[in-house]
């Protein structure tokens, strides 16, 4: 990532500016600011309140696919959507030709391309707490590689010399 970045404290996962990091970080710390005038519901993100106002309560307007009709409150959401169908993939990694359709998929593609130096990772945590942790990981979609790399920024392993 290039020029300033701001790191969670709670994570350590980068974020390009401050308001970005502080909307990340009410995740770790269970704020939810923004509320729903018609009922009691909370939300850490503006974008989830649209949402939930859309699809509860009828307020503000959908957006839908021209292909098919699949309803949207935002409208990246409906883009990155369209350019799936579509085929379209403008954003490529700095690291290689792949192409990808959304602006974050080359980011979590960079893990591909991580080197660890022909290190094998051992982990000095508990092998349930580190296996819990992979499986929260793998069950946000995460790839290996990645987990690998938060083991070891987060401590929970240590890079060891790989004689194989």
């Amino acid at each position: 990532m290039s020029g300033t970045s701001y790191e969670c404290l709670y994570c350590g996962k980068l974020r390009k500016t401050k308001a970005k990091l502080k909307c990340h970080t009410r995740i770790h710390i269970g704020a939810k600011p923004y509320s729903c005038g018609h009922c009691s519901e909370r939300f850490t993100r503006p974008n989830q309140l649209k949402r939930q106002r859309c699809k509860s309560h009828n307020e503000g307007t959908w957006l839908t696919c021209h292909i098919c009709q699949t309803k949207f409150s935002l409208c990246g959401n409906v883009n990155e959507h369209v350019r799936r169908y579509e085929g379209v993939k403008p954003y490529v990694c700095s690291e290689c030709p792949k192409c990808f359709c959304t602006t974050y998929e080359p980011r979590s593609n960079h893990s591909v391309h991580l080197d660890y130096n022909n290190s094998a990772v051992v982990c000095v945590m508990k092998v349930s707490n580190v296996k819990r942790a992979f499986q929260e990981m793998f069950c946000h979609g995460l790839i290996v590689t990645t987990f690998i790399r938060f083991c070891l920024l987060s401590g929970l392993c240590v890079p060891l010399h790989c004689t194989l």
